[in-house]
């Protein structure tokens, strides 16, 4: 069974939470795949990843620039595992089952948006009825995440 994280986010963009997620995906020498809601939205977020900060990047690829097995972070519009990764991050509301192909699971929701949390209300349902072990965060108005809930486990 995967561990699902769900992260509301109130404080910070998608955009903006996600690097330094995968930054501590990365320093723990795990992979990551990120599925997002379509192929032009992957495109787009790889190439913010180029350019979110000035002191350095996030090393990934998309299936444009091919090669996903050598990519330490995979960009994609399809729930998939073709670097090995550890950490499925999903946003736009993109959907995965939690069917074991990844340890982790960690779920970005707008939580400004009254449909993206309602359907995060639904997926997290859905994954405590599966037996999942699920951890809710939430970040406090500067940002910073807490743990508001675990179930499971």
């Amino acid at each position: 069974m995967a561990e699902i994280r769900f992260y509301h986010l109130t404080a910070r963009t998608f955009e903006q939470t996600l690097p330094v997620l995968l930054d501590r995906t990365l320093q723990r020498g795990w992979r990551a795949v990120v599925c997002v809601g379509s192929e032009e939205r992957a495109e787009s977020l790889a190439g913010h990843l180029w350019t979110y900060s000035k002191e350095g990047f996030l090393p990934h690829g998309t299936k444009r620039d091919g090669f996903a097995e050598e990519q330490p972070v995979w960009i994609s519009d399809q729930v998939e595992n073709p670097n090995g990764a550890q950490v499925l991050f999903l946003g736009d509301g993109a959907e995965s089952d939690g069917d074991g192909a990844f340890p982790t699971v960690c779920d970005l929701f707008d939580g400004n948006d009254p449909e993206a949390v309602q359907a995060a209300r639904g997926r997290w349902k859905r994954f405590r009825d599966g037996g999942h072990t699920l951890v809710y965060y939430q970040q406090d108005e500067a940002g910073a995440w807490s743990e508001k809930q675990r179930v499971g486990g």
